[in-house]
């Protein structure tokens, strides 16, 4: 992240909705087409909280954690959002804060990373979701790997209800470059990504 990087806070969080959590849950499927409206700054803090967000005093998220140990990063390619310019933004959930990794508008460079996948590139936005393996493992041994899995798989359903309850489009990605993604991204050497998440307004 660059020195000049300074944090930018996000929008207090919407905890009721119209919509029922039934009813998310029933309309939810893949959305790879998107109208090229851009998400807004309070949708797009409630997609990140949604992934990785804290919940309640003690520090817990979101998603549920072996041992509350937290290994998922979450980094968001904005391409076009309202108040956000385009860059690739590392969320900070502790204060709910997205700090500018890289700037410019990266869809292109993420698409090609993820086989010319044009859900990718025509996303108003992509989530990634990455793993530091070591902080579960660590404790957990080999079986540590497993639990930070079933803990990215909770995070990214939890991103696909989040975007359904606000009227948006979404999609889990699982096929990509491990490589050109990191350097895309500018993940650390211990950072491995694990999804994507485009989202944007559906046709």
């Amino acid at each position: 992240m660059g020195p000049a990087s300074v944090p930018i806070r996000l929008s207090q969080l919407t905890l009721s909705s119209g919509r029922s959590l039934e009813s998310a849950l029933r309309e939810r499927r893949s959305v790879r087409e998107y109208s090229g409206k851009p998400l807004t700054r309070d949708e797009l803090a409630q997609l990140l909280w949604a992934a990785q967000g804290v919940t309640g005093p003690e520090g817990f998220r979101a998603a549920p954690s072996a041992g509350a140990l937290y290994p998922l990063e979450v980094d968001v390619v904005v391409g076009d959002v309202d108040g956000l310019p385009s860059a690739i933004y590392r969320y900070k959930p502790d204060r709910h804060e997205l700090v500018v990794s890289r700037e410019g508008d990266r869809r292109r460079e993420l698409r090609a990373a993820a086989h010319g996948q044009d859900c990718v590139g025509g996303a108003a936005a992509v989530i990634a979701l990455a793993a530091v393996y070591e902080r579960t493992s660590g404790k957990y041994g080999g079986r540590g790997v497993r639990y930070v899995h079933m803990e990215v798989g909770h995070a990214a359903q939890n991103v696909c209800l989040q975007a359904t309850a606000l009227g948006l489009g979404a999609v889990v990605v699982g096929a990509f470059e491990d490589g050109p993604l990191k350097r895309v991204l500018g993940l650390a050497r211990d950072e491995e990504p694990l999804t994507l998440l485009p989202v944007g307004r559906p046709l």
